[in-house]
């Protein structure tokens, strides 16, 4: 009986785990792919140290999620349920105008779901990263009975939900999921790229913690100062995402930030103009910070102690 050709997927984001991931499977010889999942809403310097990122491991496949055709049942089926619900025509007429592909996956996800992802309902990593490197790299892999291990850059400290995820375990669709780093604090994962000689994503020395979507849902104050002092346009862009999918949604309302982002505002609407100046301001969010006005934005800002 022949064997089972086993195919090794490493899943890169741009950040520090998954690189000490990609280089941990290439110290232990292991032949890889490396795929990247696009969401449309990372920094432009992730998407350049991706680039560098291939010089050192090889070629990295980029995948897309694709809400085309979700898209367009929603849109057959808008009429029905809103007017149903007393929606006016005109407001239906209009998020049906708007229910189609922009090709930023993010975006197209919060108009098709007519909100964004938040801290409690986090659908963004299951519907633009796992599920379009599952149905464009592991599926056709499976289908020609292949086994297929994914090695993701998990670690234990970064969550509870985390803290739990052993090392080794079968996943659907019948994926093999190693975590090889995942008792590994951050320190030495960056330890771990320095011996290796392998560069860090230039966001960690410009006070970001997380450096995939910008900004993440999950930011701390911290890093959405850093961002709204070095990189404003990141909350201009969210503005003008806001107002389309604020026209796509039922209830005619849509922010990327929770309310309480902007705590002791009576506007429980929130947005990403506001939650920029709110970061900018200290504790309270009524004063501006006299640290962030005398912060110098080229200067390095590290949260893992980078700094030269």
């Amino acid at each position: 009986m022949a064997e089972t050709e086993v195919c090794h997927f490493v899943n890169m984001s741009g950040g520090k785990d998954s690189t000490a991931t990609a280089a941990y499977v290439r110290d232990a010889g292991i032949s890889a792919s490396y795929v990247f999942a696009d969401t449309g809403h990372e920094h432009a310097l992730t998407l350049e140290y991706l680039d560098y990122l291939e010089s050192v491991f090889g070629p990295i496949q980029r995948v897309k999620a694709d809400f085309t055709r979700r898209m367009a049942v929603r849109r057959a089926n808008l009429q029905k349920f809103w007017e149903k619900d007393g929606i006016p025509q005109q407001r239906i007429d209009k998020a049906k105008a708007c229910i189609h592909p922009t090709g930023v996956p993010m975006l197209d996800l919060a108009i098709l779901k007519g909100r964004f992802p938040s801290t409690r309902a986090r659908f963004c990593t299951q519907e633009l990263k796992v599920m379009p490197i599952i149905e464009q790299c592991y599926m056709p892999a499976l289908r020609q009975q292949q086994t297929v291990v994914s090695w993701q850059g998990i670690r234990a400290d970064e969550s509870i939900s985390r803290s739990n995820m052993p090392r080794c375990s079968i996943e659907d669709p019948g994926v093999i999921c190693m975590r090889p780093i995942i008792q590994w604090n951050a320190a030495t994962v960056f330890n771990y790229l320095a011996a290796h000689g392998i560069r860090r994503n230039p966001l960690y020395v410009k006070g970001m913690g997380r450096v995939g979507c910008m900004p993440c849902i999950m930011a701390t104050k911290v890093e959405l100062r850093a961002i709204a002092q070095r990189y404003p346009e990141q909350f201009d862009r969210l503005a003008e995402w806001e107002a389309m999918v604020r026209d796509a949604s039922k209830r005619g309302v849509s922010t990327f930030f929770a309310a309480d982002k902007t705590p002791g505002t009576d506007d429980t609407r929130s947005s990403a103009l506001r939650v920029k100046e709110w970061a900018l301001t200290e504790r309270g969010g009524r004063q501006l910070s006299l640290i962030a006005e005398m912060d110098d934005v080229e200067a390095c800002s590290s949260m893992y102690g980078l700094c030269e």
